[in-house]
């Protein structure tokens, strides 16, 4: 099973000079990916218990758009690993004289990418007990 969401950063999402985004903020879209699996598996949200390894491997920037994928790769009884990436796919223009101009990357650049796992109690697992 897997789940993906893609939007742009902005310049809100900036934490540093240059414009350059918070890692904690990608983290947060993993976040988002992994209450979509949890909600499509079990019927319930879970709670995100652990991250095993978190490797940053590019710079995020505003106004660059970022698309966070997340799969289930292990089910036990109440919990749910999984492994998530965040791939570049545009990236907004450096370029002065067209400041609102944007890139779309040829192949997308892995900017991060993860494993974790999350947490169903089991009395909350509406999609097992619905079976």
């Amino acid at each position: 099973m897997e789940a993906m969401i893609r939007l742009r950063m902005g310049v809100n999402d900036a934490h540093y000079a240059g414009d350059l985004v918070d890692g904690a903020r990608i983290l947060k879209l993993f976040g988002d990916v992994a209450t979509e699996l949890l909600i499509r598996h079990d019927g319930d949200e879970g709670v995100l218990f652990t991250y095993d390894s978190v490797k940053f491997t590019a710079p995020v920037y505003a106004g660059d758009y970022i698309e966070a994928v997340g799969r289930l790769t292990e089910v036990g009884n109440t919990s749910r690993k999984m492994e998530f990436e965040a791939r570049k796919v545009i990236t907004a223009s450096k370029n002065a004289k067209f400041d609102s101009a944007a890139e779309v990357l040829p192949e997308p650049l892995i900017v991060c990418q993860a494993r974790g796992v999350c947490v169903v109690k089991a009395e909350k697992q509406r999609k097992l007990a619905e079976k």
